[in-house]
């Protein structure tokens, strides 16, 4: 009985919970804990894309906004330029046939395609652009055509002048165009070279037939791998050769009795004459850099300022004051017109019945274009007159003047005309500072105006005005300078870094009195009355150089050396999107900005070399961190001043020259070929290796007109000869062997390392980086077939292209 109730009990009571598992409790909770972190992750992942979604909805809908603004036209020029490039950067020229095959296909692509999408038209648009772009620099090349001198000769030169500039030292440069040349007769003759002529008490008019002996070289190319061809613009210059002539070349004929000349060549001599003219009576007027200045802002001839007082500009960044450029032809085209419109409001009823300001308009462009006649047609002085010139007819045609489209068409017409100036710093840094000057105008111009109360005080309203006028000149000279400071370090390798101060200081004496004063005296210059106002005009430049000088003395010329291949493009695509873009877009640009320009500044930058070899073999030179060791008292200065620019070298080392010594054989300059006995090399060998023990490791010491040696950081002996009788010695005793003497020879027989002055035609410039192992050399050319290059490889005893190098008997002590 009480077993049941017991056993009744227990069937409704219930039995006791058991303690869980620690390990089962904490897999549960690991469990809730992943599921969580899921759920967690769930959620961030759509937030994300929600994000995501909406940056992709807000950046197609600015992209539709930017291509209702009709965009197009800006970047047309772009394409158009990154085809021209693309040409003269090619190893080779692309096939002409590929360039018009393409251009015609696209074209017809893009105009039968107009139903297609909008990524699909932008990109034919884009490539017909590109091949246009390369079609435009193949024909500008075929119009050129220009023949370089293949190598330095001493000729005589009979031809007509065509132009002359005076220099500061008296000198006097001519560009000849050549007729004959004789004792030796070039067979390749360039058709028109440039000879300087020292100390002339008069010199030729222009048109006159002279004849003299002159020594040519080529034009110069890369002083170093990368750095700017001279050949290249003397190519699409016309310029065959530059020279000097021997004593003052004679006179044949006057200019006006050669009556082969047609009639524009009469026309072109003519005006080259009346800007001769000009020049030379402001620099009556205005002796010394004054004159030679006022000279320089109407004729462009800008060699008789001193160095001394350019120098001085450039520092302090005012060197485009000199250039006929946008500024130049801005002002006269400014002031011609606010003048005359001011003129017309003194006949109220002329204002109402006729468009004064179209006339205004006219008149302007008529000045800018007289101008552009007299200012020598150069590059600067051409770009600035077209996008001056499409300003003034679109005022004459009721559109807006200052406007991206504007910027957009001169550059157009620019590439139509002349591509090669696509690759120019002159075209580089002028639109750089064009497009960021009317971007800035844009933007301000879009900014919402707020009126002060101060602005309608009459009291204030003075002081307002020259606020509002030296804010505009700082305003545009920083966006100029900012805009244009990549350019002038790739190009100069060096920044001016009080240009700011400089040009606030003198761009007000250059607006309000030397421009309108200069315009003035030119107006009043065929009535003789012009010189009250070029003493005017040359007070205010002589203060412009005052200013210069003073900023000068600051200092602030930062040389900042080569920089990396990648920061051009970069910096120009991200000012580009910033610059052309209208919307939010436009940010990116300067976020890529500020990204490449950090990424330079705090990265390793560009490896320097330790040994560099000039294109005629003549100066070498060995860098020692910020020192330049070379194997000459006074470096030719034309390249070792790109050297220092370059690599950011601001000292020199001359070398340690050695007596002469008796027990060297004495060769002159006739017997510089003759064999030497096995005594006479042994002696020269001896003086060499003592020559060494004297000098430290990474010096030159140097045996004059004769040879050169340097022990090298790695170990290695570097040895440049003047004379090839010490060749042998040198290839017995050297590693690296340098002459400047052009030699059918290619090796030593010691395995020395032999670098002739035939090597470095064809080569260029040579740089090597050295190592314990083997040294990285680098050569300004791989294989010159350019149009501008193909002279290196011209064989005159031939008279064939791509003569190789016939290697003869190696050098030795048995051999030359």
């Amino acid at each position: 009985m009480e077993a049941s109730e017991q056993q009744e009990s227990g069937r409704g009571v219930a039995a006791p919970l058991q303690p869980r598992p620690v390990v089962a409790t904490i897999v549960l909770r690991a469990e809730a804990g992943q599921r969580e972190r899921t759920q967690e992750q769930a959620r961030l992942t759509s937030r994300l894309l929600r994000i995501l979604s909406r940056i992709r909805a807000g950046t197609l809908t600015l992209i539709e906004e930017e291509a209702a603004h009709g965009r197009a036209i800006l970047l047309a020029p772009i394409y158009m330029g990154l085809g021209a490039i693309f040409w003269f950067k090619a190893g080779s020229d692309p096939p002409p046939q590929a360039i018009l095959a393409g251009l015609l296909v696209l074209t017809g692509a893009y105009l039968l395609r107009r139903e297609a999408g909008r990524l699909l038209r932008h990109s034919l648009f884009a490539g017909m652009l590109l091949c246009l772009g390369m079609a435009l620099a193949q024909c500008e090349s075929w119009r050129a055509s220009t023949i370089m001198l293949d190598s330095a000769v001493t000729t005589t030169v009979t031809g007509q002048v065509e132009r002359r500039e005076s220099y500061d030292n008296g000198r006097w440069r001519y560009v000849v165009r050549v007729e004959a040349t004789e004792k030796p007769t070039i067979r390749r003759s360039p058709e028109r070279v440039t000879i300087f002529v020292r100390k002339q008490a008069e010199p030729f008019e222009l048109g006159d037939r002279v004849q003299g002996r002159a020594r040519l070289t080529p034009p110069a190319g890369p002083a170093l791998p990368g750095l700017n061809d001279f050949a290249f613009s003397s190519y699409f210059n016309g310029i065959g050769a530059n020279g000097f002539a021997y004593g003052t070349p004679k006179l044949l004929s006057p200019a006006g009795d050669n009556a082969a000349d047609s009639p524009i060549d009469r026309a072109d001599i003519w005006l080259a004459g009346l800007r001769n003219s000009i020049g030379d009576r402001i620099r009556q007027t205005l002796p010394g850099d004054t004159g030679a200045f006022a000279a320089a802002l109407v004729t462009d001839e800008r060699r008789a300022i001193s160095k001394d007082t350019t120098e001085a500009l450039r520092i302090a960044g005012l060197t485009h004051i000199i250039a006929i450029s946008g500024l130049n032809m801005a002002l006269s085209a400014g002031i011609f017109y606010v003048g005359l419109r001011y003129l017309f409001s003194l006949f109220p009823g002329v204002v109402q019945a006729w468009p004064t300001k179209k006339f205004a308009a006219f008149g302007a462009l008529v000045t800018v274009t007289a101008y552009y006649l007299i200012s020598g047609f150069g590059v600067s002085a051409e770009r600035a007159f077209i996008m001056m010139a499409i300003m003034l007819v679109a005022v004459l045609f009721d559109r807006p003047s200052l406007s991206l489209r504007n910027v957009a068409l001169s550059a157009i017409v620019i590439l139509v005309l002349s591509p090669s100036q696509v690759l120019g710093p002159s075209f580089q840094m002028s639109y750089a500072a064009t497009l960021a000057l009317v971007s800035g105008y844009s933007l301000w111009k879009r900014r919402r105006h707020r009126e002060n109360i101060l602005s309608r005080a009459r009291l204030v309203s003075p002081l307002l005005f020259v606020s509002r006028f030296f804010g505009g000149v700082l305003s545009t000279s920083f966006i100029g300078g900012a805009s244009t400071a990549i350019f002038s370090i790739e190009h100069f390798h060096r920044l001016a870094t009080y240009g700011l101060a400089a040009n606030l200081a003198a761009m007000p004496v250059v607006s309000f009195v030397v421009m309108p004063f200069g315009m003035a005296a030119m107006l009043l210059m065929p009535l003789g009355l012009d010189a009250p106002f070029w003493k005017v005009t040359g007070e205010g430049l002589e203060l412009v150089i005052v200013i210069a000088r003073t900023v000068a003395g600051w200092g602030g010329d930062i040389t900042f050396g080569r920089q990396p291949a990648w920061l051009m493009p970069t910096f120009i695509v991200g000012f580009l999107v910033m610059s052309i873009l209208r919307t939010r877009l436009r940010h990116l640009g300067l976020l890529l900005l500020l990204a490449s320009v950090g990424v330079a500044a705090f990265g390793t930058g560009v490896p320097k070399p330790d040994l560099m070899i000039s294109e005629d073999g003549v100066l070498v030179a060995l860098r020692q961190d910020d020192i330049l060791v070379t194997n000459r008292e006074r470096p030719q200065a034309f390249i070792f001043e790109q050297w220092q620019k370059a690599l950011a070298a601001a000292e020199h080392q001359p070398p340690t020259m050695l007596a002469n010594d008796s027990r060297l054989p004495q060769i002159s300059k006739a017997d510089r070929r003759r064999r030497l006995s096995g005594e006479e090399q042994n002696a020269v060998r001896k003086a060499m290796e003592e020559a060494l023990d004297r000098t430290m490791q990474g010096s030159f010491v140097c045996q004059k007109g004769a040879w050169c040696m340097a022990m090298l950081d790695n170990g290695a002996i570097l040895a440049t000869v003047e004379n090839a009788a010490y060749l042998p010695s040198a290839c017995d005793t050297a590693n690296i062997v340098v002459t400047p003497i052009r030699l059918r020879l290619d090796r030593c027989r010691s395995g020395a390392t032999l670098i002739t002055g035939a090597t470095l035609r064809r080569t260029g410039s040579i740089e090597m980086a050295l190592s314990a192992e083997e040294p990285v050399v680098s050569a300004a050319f791989q294989d010159p077939q350019r149009p501008w290059t193909r002279h290196r490889t011209y064989d005159w005893r031939t008279d064939k292209f791509d003569a190789l190098i016939v290697p003869a008997s190696p050098v030795s002590d048995s051999a030359e």
